[in-house]
């Protein structure tokens, strides 16, 4: 691998690229129909930030935003948070998807290594079976060169296909008496069904939500109990790395404890031979129970009946995770997202109708919601269902190649990890149709830009991202008229004006600060389910700083108006791209008997290699052992997923506290990174400043 520095130039966008470019054919169409002129993206950027007003409706002509009825404002009030975006316009997600459909390219392109190994069963004439061992594949030696992950199946959905498939479940919907409001959830992986009831739901003004099926049953209730759904689509089970994954139980387990669910739609994913029942009685309640195929099979659907639905209306619910209580449900509104996606994919990744957008996700994680935005813009969207490590590596990168893939997203712990394998995708696949490669979800390191352009192409567009599930939407990230540096995001977004503020609330640059943002965004939350005083949301983003959103990074604004994240500022947990509340981790651990108490610390930064250790405080008598540690573990694993486990598991006397008895997560990420106790923490604001020794001590010999 080549050896680069930061700031050291990786690639230019070629003459060409820059004129065609969809940044480029905006400043014109702002020239011709706006009389706007700017030198340059800086000063675009400036204007798009401050004269917010007339950036967003020029977005909205721009790319042609259908409304029944006319907006009434641009914007109805400027606060944080409160901002009122196009009052009287009316839209609908879904309309704005399908008014791209086209015969000569598909949908969806589909990969799955569940359906494949169904396939694989019954041309032997076997039905799959669920078992707690791997199935047993064909390994890939040098009388068989031909990989696995080279075996697994393309699947194209047609946009008629997907255009009758989501009617057919609009109307299922609709005679389950789904209508404005009502929330659908899926506990359902990355796959075609997931996303056609997700367009049924939002055709009918519906709310969403989703959770992907590797997470425990304590976790999706604890994120769907709070929004009250009335249907949920589920799966029977899957196969990931060619581990058979059963989810019948976990599903009964939701079905039983959602008291509000009056409908259960099957996805026989996994390939049962008898659909489960899932109908439940208590309290008077019954469940009633579709099958999927059953009511794609009904005779004669009906068409989409999009229903318009305020701007602000919620489209869907995230979920992301502060340091106490229940996970955040973040409410996104239908013309937020509309018109956000359509910017950030269409200005920012220069996304267009010809191109196949593919971004490596689950349905829990808000890069399903975007990569699905690319739907928005006509291109096609290509989805894969499985593990990205199948194949030492290869099997996504055998996607790319197959299935012509022109945007590769990723995330930094994927390239981390193919750089760590020593693949080399430039030597072994052919990417010529690849245009650009964007990574997310934490702090691309500086060799990770080496390793792209070393091993994918020196001519390929690195696109790196920051953002969060927060907005639904990256603040700074790609620019195809300006050029990639080592180390550097390129810009900051349009219409986001990102600013790195110190403690003191004043704009720094060329210097490490807090990411915020000092203008409302449509994309920005409406609000979050069940909290109608907006305390919640106030303290989440406005409370260090009134009136301006607060991010939770750390940023620096280089000279040349480069971006540098450098990992959370705050206590939330980011793994492998999923972000977690501390909370959610502390309730998993608490609950093992011989724990009395609990602190996680995630270190992840720039330059630094994911590691996240566990300290606990045992109850007395409790000594600690690898059966405790195993214990622990799979406590977590259970109850949230593999993400969380910590790495390593250390005891301590006591967890240090504030003086009004919160953990002090902050500054001991802060020491463990080596910064001195007397600029990490007030000594007078806490409870028993004697707990910070300890962690004085590890970090000196913690492995970071």
């Amino acid at each position: 691998m080549s050896t680069i520095t930061e700031g050291t130039l990786l690639w230019q966008p070629s003459q060409a690229m820059r004129e065609n470019s969809r940044v480029a054919h905006f400043m014109h169409w702002l020239a011709v129909h706006k009389d706007l002129h700017f030198a340059d993206y800086n000063a675009l950027w400036r204007w798009s930030s401050t004269e917010i007003e007339a950036f967003w409706e020029a977005i909205w002509q721009y790319f042609e935003l259908i409304s029944p009825q006319p907006y009434t404002a641009v914007l109805g009030d400027r606060q944080m948070p409160g901002a009122c975006w196009f009052p009287g316009a009316r839209v609908n997600y879904t309309q704005h998807i399908f008014r791209n459909m086209r015969d000569d390219a598909p949908a969806l392109i589909f990969q799955s290594e569940t359906l494949d190994f169904r396939e694989e069963s019954r041309a032997k004439n076997q039905e799959p079976r669920f078992a707690n061992q791997a199935p047993k594949t064909d390994v890939a030696t040098e009388s068989n060169p031909k990989s696995k992950s080279q075996n697994l199946k393309l699947r194209e959905l047609s946009w008629q296909a997907l255009y009758a498939q989501t009617a057919a479940m609009a109307a299922a919907l609709r005679a389950m008496g789904v209508g404005v409001g009502d929330r659908v959830v899926a506990y359902a992986p990355n796959i075609p069904e997931t996303l056609v009831a997700f367009l049924a739901a939002a055709s009918l003004g519906a709310v969403w939500s989703s959770c992907s099926p590797d997470i425990g049953a304590g976790a999706v209730l604890d994120r769907f109990k709070q929004i009250e759904p009335k249907a949920i689509f589920v799966i029977d089970g899957y196969v990931y790395n060619d581990k058979v994954n059963d989810r019948r139980e976990v599903v009964r387990e939701l079905v039983a404890n959602l008291p509000t669910l009056a409908h259960v739609v099957q996805i026989p994913y996994f390939g049962a031979a008898q659909p489960e029942d899932w109908v439940v009685h208590t309290g008077g309640r019954a469940v009633q129970n579709w099958v999927w195929g059953d009511i794609l099979n009904a005779p004669n659907p009906p068409a989409l009946d999009y229903t318009h639905v305020p701007f602000d209306h919620p489209l869907w619910v995230l979920y992301s995770s502060g340091t106490t209580g229940l996970p955040k449900p973040i409410c996104h509104s239908q013309g937020g997202i509309i018109i956000e996606h359509l910017k950030s994919l269409g200005l920012h990744s220069n996304l267009k109708r010809d191109d196949r957008l593919f971004w490596f996700t689950t349905t829990g994680w808000m890069m399903w919601n975007l990569v699905i935005g690319g739907l928005l813009l006509g291109a096609t969207v290509l989805l894969y269902d499985g593990s990205p490590g199948l194949n030492n590596m290869d099997v996504l990168w055998d996607f790319a190649e197959r299935s012509g893939m022109t945007v590769f997203g990723t995330s930094a712990a994927f390239i981390t990890s193919c750089m760590k394998a020593g693949i080399k995708p430039n030597q072994t696949h052919d990417l010529s149709k690849l245009q650009s490669v964007g990574s997310t979800g934490s702090p691309l390191p500086i060799e990770g830009f080496s390793w792209v352009y070393d091993n994918i192409g020196k001519d390929v567009w690195l696109v790196s991202v920051s953002g969060g599930t927060d907005v639904c939407a990256a603040f700074v990230g790609g620019n195809p008229i300006w050029p990639v540096y080592a180390g550097e995001i390129q810009c900051r977004y349009l219409g986001c004006a990102v600013e790195a503020w110190n403690d003191a609330g004043q704009a720094v640059y060329d210097d490490v600060g807090e990411l915020v943002i000092t203008q409302p965004m449509p994309s920005m939350p409406i609000y979050f389910w069940n909290d109608p005083d907006m305390k919640r949301y106030r303290d989440s983003y406005f409370e260090m700083f009134p009136g301006v959103w607060r991010h939770g990074d750390w940023l620096k604004v280089t000279p040349r108006a480069g971006l540098i994240i450098y990992g959370r500022s705050d206590s939330t947990i980011n793994r492998q791209g999923v972000r977690i509340g501390t909370s959610e981790i502390y309730r998993a651990v608490e609950d093992v008997p011989e724990v009395l108490d609990s602190l996680i610390i995630d270190l992840e930064v720039l330059g630094r290699q994911s590691y996240m250790p566990l300290f606990v405080v045992l109850r007395e008598g409790v000594v600690f052992n690898g059966e405790l540690a195993a214990k622990i573990k799979a406590k977590i694993k259970a109850q949230l997923s593999a993400r969380q486990v910590p790495d390593d598991i250390f005891v301590i006397p006591e967890v240090p506290r504030t003086l009004n008895g919160k953990k002090m997560e902050v500054p001991i990420k802060k020491i463990l990174l080596g910064q001195p106790v007397e600029k990490a923490v007030t000594l007078g604001s806490m409870s028993n400043p004697h707990s910070l020794q300890v962690f004085v001590d590890l970090a000196k010999t913690i492995k970071k």
